[in-house]
C-alpha cells in the first residue's frame, strides 16, 4: 500500500474516475445472518490487515506482528485479520534478476512456515484469517516487481495462480471456513502488460474475470469443497462483477471512496499532491459536493449483492495520515455506518502504520501512550462502536 506505483497506476486511477469513485493503493454459506440487517451470507467480521508478507522481498519486510497485537485486538472485540501476501516473498529464485515462469513454483518452505505461524497466532486469539494474494503470479496493482506474464491473458500465469491457491488450500484443508478464507487477488484490474508503465489499465472483461476466478476456486475446492473463497471487485476492487454471482464465491469491496478523502496527499496515488483541493466532509471538494448521500449511492450495488444472498466483506478501508483527523473521522463514521447497517464487515488497512490505529504518524492527533506505541483512541473508539 505504501509502495510507490508507476505511471500506469496513476493513468488507471484517472481513467476510472478514482478521484470521486474510490482507490486501491481488501458465495453461499451456512453462517447465520445478523438480526435486523440484510442477510449477508458471511459473518460481519471486523478487524485489520497485517502487512508482514506484503512486499516481494523478505529483506524489505515490515516489522513482524507481535502476539500482543492479537491480544489487544481480541480485548477490543475484533475477530478478523487479512494477510495480504506477495507470492515472491515465499518462493526461491535468484533475486539479482527477474523471476522466470518455472521459478514461480519453487516454494520456500521456511518462508511459508513463517506465514503459517502468523495464521496460528491469529487462530489462538479466535481471529478469522483471510489469506490474500496481494501480488499473484502475473498481476499486482502495485509496481515494484517484474512479472513473467499476465494473469488475465496468459494460461501459464493462470496455472501458476491455481497452483499457489491449491497449495494454500491444502495446508489448511482441515481448517473450518469460520476460521479461514481465501481472497483470490487484491484489487483486480486489466493491464495488457503488467510491467509496462505506459500500458493502459481498465476493467477486466467479465468472462475473463470469471474464468480466472473459477479456476482458482476449483483449485481451492479440490483440497476442501467447503473452503470459503472470496473475490475482489473489478476496477481496483470497487465494482461488482455480475459474472461471478453464481460461482459460490463471496465478494470483497473497498472503503476508499472518495479517494480525495482516503488518500489525500498520498504520493503513490497522486502525481501532484500540492494541487489537491482541501478535503472536507461534508463539503464542496473540487467539482463535487462530498456527502453521506454519495457514499450511499456508491455502496448501493454492494448492498444489492448482499440482498441477493451473496457474501460481501470490505477487505480494506481506511485513510492516509495526511487527511485532517476531524475530516477523516467524520467521513469514516459515515462509511462504517453504511457498511455496518447492511451487515458488511471490514478490515482496516492497517493495524500499525500510516493508516492504522497504532503509530500512524498524524500531526493533529493527541495520541495515547500504549505499551510503547502511539494509540489513536478516537479511531479505535469509532471502530469499536460498529
Amino acid at each position: 500500500m505504501d509502495i510507490k506505483v508507476n505511471e500506469t497506476r496513476r493513468e488507471f486511477l484517472k481513467k476510472t474516475g478514482w478521484l470521486a469513485a474510490g482507490v486501491g493503493i481488501a458465495g453461499t454459506s451456512a453462517f447465520a445472518p445478523h438480526s435486523g440487517r440484510p442477510q449477508n451470507s458471511i459473518p460481519q467480521w471486523k478487524g485489520f490487515n497485517l502487512l508482514d508478507f506484503f512486499v516481494p522481498d523478505p529483506e524489505r519486510s515490515r516489522p513482524a506482528t507481535q502476539e500482543d497485537y492479537f491480544r489487544w485486538m481480541a480485548d477490543w472485540g475484533f475477530d478478523f485479520v487479512r494477510i495480504p501476501m506477495a507470492y515472491p516473498y515465499y518462493v526461491e529464485f535468484d533475486r539479482s534478476r527477474h523471476i522466470r515462469p518455472d521459478e514461480v513454483y519453487n516454494i520456500n518452505e521456511a518462508a511459508v512456515d513463517k506465514i503459517d505461524e502468523l495464521v496460528a497466532m491469529a487462530h489462538k486469539y479466535n481471529m478469522h484469517v483471510s489469506m490474500n494474494l496481494h501480488r499473484a503470479p502475473g498481476y499486482c496493482i502495485n509496481a515494484g516487481f517484474h512479472e513473467p506474464y499476465n494473469l488475465w491473458l496468459d494460461e501459464e500465469a493462470q496455472m501458476a495462480f491455481n497452483f499457489h491457491w491449491e497449495m494454500w488450500a491444502n495446508r489448511y484443508k482441515n481448517v473450518s471456513r469460520d476460521k479461514i478464507s481465501f481472497d483470490l487477488v487484491n484489487e483486480p484490474a486489466m493491464r495488457d502488460d503488467p510491467n509496462d508503465q505506459h500500458s493502459p489499465a481498465r476493467a477486466i472483461p467479465g468472462d475473463v474475470f470469471r474464468k480466472v476466478a473459477k479456476g482458482a476456486r476449483d483449485a481451492i475446492h479440490s483440497a476442501n469443497p467447503n473452503h470459503l473463497v472470496i473475490a475482489g471487485g473489478n476496477n481496483v476492487g470497487t465494482t461488482v462483477v455480475p459474472e461471478l454471482m453464481d460461482l459460490g464465491i463471496a465478494k470483497s469491496n473497498r472503503g476508499y471512496f472518495p479517494g480525495l478523502i482516503s488518500h489525500y496527499r498520498a504520493p503513490w496515488a497522486f502525481a501532484d499532491i500540492d494541487a489537491l483541493p482541501e478535503p472536507k466532509w461534508p463539503g464542496q471538494v473540487g467539482d463535487r459536493y462530498f456527502s453521506r448521500e454519495m457514499l450511499e449511492e456508491h455502496y448501493a450495488p454492494w448492498i444489492d449483492v448482499v440482498k441477493q444472498g451473496v457474501g460481501v466483506h470490505c477487505g480494506e478501508l481506511g485513510c492516509y495520515n495526511q487527511t485532517p483527523h476531524d475530516v477523516f473521522l467524520a467521513w469514516f463514521s459515515d462509511t462504517l455506518d453504511i457498511l455496518t447497517e447492511n451487515g458488511i464487515g471490514f478490515g482496516l488497512w492497517e493495524f500499525r502504520g500510516g493508516f492504522g490505529i497504532l503509530d500512524s504518524g498524524r500531526a493533529d492527533v493527541e495520541y495515547e501512550e500504549w505499551y510503547g506505541h502511539k494509540l489513536d483512541r478516537k479511531l479505535l473508539n469509532l471502530l469499536m462502536r460498529q
